[in-house]
């Protein structure tokens, strides 16, 4: 099977490319536009493999896109591409209408018409696979619930409302058009290779620093946190054993407050890297770095999904702990400066986005 990943470039796109070359014998065309936010060093690992192919190309050029499905001949796509950052959306809301909504529409359209091109055989076992968030069902808070599959959408930011558009627009190429696609919403990434505007990173690298590690208001923000390789896994699974027609919500069963995600944090740095090592004073701990900062405007309190469907229909569970997961993460930001150091030296300085001015 040769899978067509947009957005292969970024952090979850970056770890299903991997996935694929590195566990299954089929074969990726990555397509990413390379922004800010995608970085090909995430798959140096993979790119050497006669099973991987890259196309630099934006999905909402439409004829890039059609000359791309015709050289490669993809079996499947799985839809990664996105502006996917909160509070960029707050301080720039276009790219998002352009790139999630537009450029959904547009790589709808291109996978339509291939589609209908195939023989009969190839026809049948062609998916198209949209990776959403769990962002676009709104505000858990207040309430005992969880996000299942069936949730009313009620997006709050320009980003998720920017992903409920896409959603609905992939469920109604397959009621018009008959399009053959599954679509998945997942909960909080987080690992290796993760832009650092995200939380978690940004932690890592703002203690690194000396930075104030900050927290929006009091940081009683509740996430459900997805390692990110469980999460690849989890869309490798869908691809190839889900039914067409379904959503799968994703999620790592992990409901952490953010100020307890940023403590855990900094736990580990305690271990890993003490501050008295790097020329601080004898028990400074990286919890003296925390700053609680003005709230993102509009921000949710709380998400957290029921992944009970894809475990009983498909077998699937998180293989690691919010525990061990974030162990690994922050040793792999410790032993791969050559990485992040080189996303630090573009157009991103650890900087605060989304105040809403």
């Amino acid at each position: 099977m040769k899978v067509l990943v947009t957005g292969g470039a970024g952090f979850i796109g970056s770890a299903v490319v991997r996935h694929i070359i590195n566990n299954t014998a089929n074969s990726v065309v990555n397509i990413d536009k390379l922004t800010y936010a995608g970085n090909l060093n995430s798959v140096a690992s993979v790119d050497t493999s006669p099973r991987y192919a890259f196309e630099q190309a934006d999905i909402c050029d439409a004829a890039a896109i059609t000359a791309i499905f015709k050289k490669h001949q993809p079996d499947a796509v799985m839809h990664l591409a996105a502006e996917s950052h909160v509070d960029r959306s707050i301080e720039g809301p276009a790219a998002f209408i352009e790139t999630n909504i537009i450029g959904t529409y547009t790589l709808l359209e291109v996978a339509r018409h291939y589609w209908a091109s195939l023989d009969a055989a190839r026809k049948n076992k062609f998916k198209f696979h949209h990776i959403s968030t769990d962002e676009v069902f709104g505000d858990l808070h207040g309430t005992n619930d969880l996000f299942t599959e069936t949730t009313p959408y009620a997006p709050s930011s320009p980003y998720s409302a920017s992903k409920a558009s896409s959603d609905h627009l992939v469920r109604a190429w397959q009621r018009t058009y008959g399009l053959p696609v599954i679509v998945t919403n997942c909960s909080n990434n987080y690992g290796p290779y993760q832009f650092p505007e995200k939380l978690i990173p940004l932690v890592i690298l703002n203690a690194l620093e000396g930075k104030p590690l900050p927290i929006y208001g009091k940081g009683d923000q509740i996430r459900d946190w997805l390692y990110v390789d469980d999460h690849a896994h989890a869309l490798y699974q869908v691809i190839t054993e889900g039914k067409v027609g379904e959503t799968y919500n994703i999620g790592g069963h992990n409901e952490k407050q953010n100020i307890d995600v940023v403590h855990a944090i900094c736990e580990l740095m305690d271990e890993l890297v003490p501050m008295h090592e790097r020329g601080y004073p004898l028990n400074t701990k990286y919890s003296s770095l925390i700053t609680h900062v003005t709230d993102r405007p509009g921000h949710d309190l709380r998400y957290a999904i029921d992944a009970s469907k894809i475990e009983r229909e498909l077998g699937w569970k998180p293989a690691e702990t919010f525990e061990t997961g974030l162990r690994k993460t922050v040793q792999w930001y410790l032993d791969n400066k050559a990485w992040w150091q080189a996303v630090l030296d573009g157009s991103y300085k650890l900087e605060r986005l989304g105040q809403g001015a």
